[in-house]
């Protein structure tokens, strides 16, 4: 179709509203994070989707932004012993720091769920065994329940290995997006 121009008013339908509102909102989250990088400003911005739902972009941070709003400082200065630092650097610091912060806290977050699978993957594994005769002892049946309940091991495995690299790999670009930060 093409970029073309609309009247502007509100969409009827409302599946075509939902996608307008979806392009719309990340077109306007796109020109806010330009406004904030190529000015130096600090910018928040709330909107609630047509379902209700709660969208928000700041820069440093809804938080940090709405908090200065509140306060009409303007732009007050933190004394640090040895220096004093502006507002908005401190702003940027927190910032940077936050995301590191949620980096980390995903990491976690993947690492213990990488034990608790692994636990159970394990305790799993010790209850079959410390129930089974030795292999060279099975009937035909038994031997076909021990292949099934192996296949079905292997194959929990083989799903968590893909969670494991599918979230290293997110946390690998993250890493990358906050040291280019």
């Amino acid at each position: 179709m093409g970029r073309r121009k609309i009247e502007i008013k509100m969409v009827k339908d409302s599946s075509s509203r939902q996608v307008t509102f979806s392009k719309r909102r990340t077109g306007l989250f796109k020109k806010a994070n330009e406004l904030a990088t190529l000015c130096a400003v600090q910018v928040a911005i709330v909107v609630f989707s047509p379902g209700g739902k709660p969208y928000s972009f700041g820069h440093p941070s809804v938080e940090a932004v709405t908090e200065r709003f509140l306060n009409q400082a303007g732009k007050p200065k933190v004394s640090i012993p040895g220096q004093v630092v502006e507002q908005s650097q401190q702003d940027v610091k927190v910032g940077k720091l936050n995301r590191q912060l949620n980096t980390m806290l995903k990491r976690l977050q993947a690492k213990t769920k990488q034990g608790e699978v692994l636990r159970e993957a394990v305790r799993a594994s010790c209850q079959e065994l410390t129930h089974q005769k030795p292999v060279n002892e099975l009937n035909r049946d038994e031997l076909l329940e021990m292949k099934e309940s192996m296949e079905k091991l292997r194959e929990k495995i083989k799903g968590r290995v893909s969670e494991i690299e599918a979230s290293s790999s997110l946390l690998l670009l993250s890493n990358i997006a906050v040291k280019q930060a």
